[in-house]
């Protein structure tokens, strides 16, 4: 892609987020109505560039995001997605494949089972924020995402080795797979642990932030040199270095959320667009029949219905069989094991690993077609209906109160902290000015004050909102007068950006949606 479609993308994208609309879905149907303009090139998707420039980069964002302690929490139904799910697919759309397409030997269908086996929750993710989906759910989503890729693709590479016919068996296969994810999750944490590390004693915001950037790609390159899961390092990576984030510099925490929020946007705006854009390649590639469509069309069916088929009893038998499982976790509503399991829509990974599959495997351009067919009709399918399926059963979290109480009373034990401090400091003997100890200590108290009044925020303004407004006024006002001030040649423009700076900064402490 050129410039001005990544700009036409981008606009795409602000259009579809100032609606509220899932942006994911908006630019894979553009794709899909762009590839039908006559005399438009073709658009080809590159394997080695999605998976090597383009997943890295979007698990790493992913995992910094994640909540270590709540994935962890939730390992075991996490595990039965990211592992059990993945090979119950690849088992379950291959025999459906080898039914519906005799044209493909079982092998073959196998390697399609495990193409289409990694569901991709960005789509999902976006929709459960927006409605407000529990935390758990959330997390499970999150978690399956950022590990199925490694099952997937370990299935794959030994799918793609029996159908060529190769000495490769399913027990090569598992030890295969013990070996790459113990790998991969060692190279990540020792990745992670350095990058902390060194980040530690760098003293400087930018480079911090230019370091964390190379993580997603060094991790995922270094790891697969050693034959390891490049995937798991980079989640493994980002997970440590997420969890270690609050140690780190203001500086850096706030320079690395609006870098990695950008390279999301451009990331997703890309590889969304891309895979409507595959249309007229994959076309064009292989002929067209009755038989190939209904077939393509039972795989989408059944890459549906295996989720659901796993999901239910994977939510519930652990827990009938396990009292160990029944006293530590809450037991799941059938609500969240619904959107679960509706929430299986598939990416633009899948894609990239059916694109590149042997030129010499049997049945090659039947599994392109079918891993497109898959990859659209579930983005649009259910990307299209989950939110109705979520409002139809209202299932959303309950968790904000909670959360607020929580915020409050750890907010105001935070502020008499930084009160019994303030007073530790300015004993007996010190020369600081009284206005200014007392405008410190005031301010220690109006952020313990704040957080009770969100929490019993009525229809009438708090005083912290009140602040807040007035405050973001003032600034206002204080910019125009720096702006001005530069027009007219009274100042330089360092100077201006410095000043803007420490507005900027100081709007950012007190803005609170």
């Amino acid at each position: 892609m050129h410039g001005p479609e990544l700009l036409l993308l981008l606009l795409v994208t602000a259009v579809a987020r100032r609606l509220s609309a899932p942006a994911p879905l908006v630019l894979v149907a553009t794709g899909l109505a762009v590839s039908f303009i006559p005399g438009l090139p073709t658009f080809e998707l590159e394997p080695e560039l999605i998976l090597v420039l383009v997943l890295p980069p979007l698990l790493y964002s992913a995992a910094l995001d994640s909540s270590y302690h709540n994935i962890r929490a939730n390992m075991r139904p996490i595990g039965l997605l990211a592992v059990g799910l993945v090979i119950a697919t690849t088992a379950g759309v291959g025999w459906v494949a080898h039914l519906a397409l005799p044209s493909l030997s079982l092998p073959a269908a196998l390697v399609l089972g495990a193409v289409v086996a990694p569901p991709d929750a960005v789509a999902a993710v976006a929709i459960g924020r927006r409605l407000n989906l529990p935390r758990r759910t959330m997390t499970l989503l999150t978690g399956e995402s950022l590990i199925n890729d490694a099952t997937a693709l370990t299935v794959y590479k030994v799918a793609i080795a029996a159908a060529l016919g190769t000495t490769a068996t399913w027990l090569d296969g598992t030890r295969t797979f013990v070996i790459s994810a113990g790998g991969g999750v060692l190279v990540g944490l020792v990745i992670g642990l350095g990058v902390c590390k060194i980040r530690a004693h760098l003293h400087d915001g930018v480079m911090e932030s230019s370091l964390g950037m190379l993580v997603p790609f060094g991790a995922y390159l270094f790891a697969e040199e050693l034959g390891a899961s490049g995937v798991l390092a980079v989640v493994v990576a980002g997970l440590y270095i997420g969890h270690q984030a609050p140690k780190s510099s203001y500086y850096t925490r706030l320079q690395d959320t609006a870098v990695w929020r950008s390279v999301d946007v451009l990331l997703e705006s890309f590889v969304f667009a891309l895979i409507g854009l595959q249309l007229k390649t994959i076309v064009l590639d292989v002929e067209i029949t009755s038989a190939l469509v209904g077939g393509a069309a039972a795989v989408l069916v059944a890459t549906i219905a295996v989720r659901f088929v796993w999901m239910y009893p994977a939510a519930y038998l652990p827990r009938f069989l396990s009292k160990r499982i029944r006293a530590r976790e809450r037991a799941p509503g059938w609500r969240g094991v619904t959107v679960l399991s509706w929430a299986g829509m598939r990416g633009v990974v899948s894609l990239a690993a059916a694109s590149a599959l042997p030129l010499d495997l049997p049945g090659r351009d039947v599994i392109v077609f079918c891993a497109f067919v898959t990859t659209v009709g579930t983005l649009l399918l259910q990307g299209l209906t989950l939110p109705w399926v979520i409002r139809k059963l209202g299932f959303h979290g309950d968790e904000e109160q909670a959360d607020a109480l929580a915020e409050a009373q750890v907010q105001h034990a935070a502020a008499q902290a930084a009160v019994d401090r303030l007073d530790e400091l300015t004993g007996e003997g010190d020369q600081t000015p009284y206005h200014i100890v007392e405008r410190l200590r005031i301010m220690a108290e109006h952020r313990g004050n704040a957080a009770w009044e969100r929490l019993g925020r009525q229809e009438d303004e708090s005083p912290a909102a009140s602040y807040r407004r007035l405050r973001r006024t003032m600034l206002d006002a204080e910019r125009q007068v720096f702006i001005e001030a530069r027009d007219s040649g009274r100042i330089d423009d360092e100077v201006l950006f410095r000043v803007l700076r420490e507005l900027d900064l100081e709007e950012a402490a007190i803005a609170r949606e």
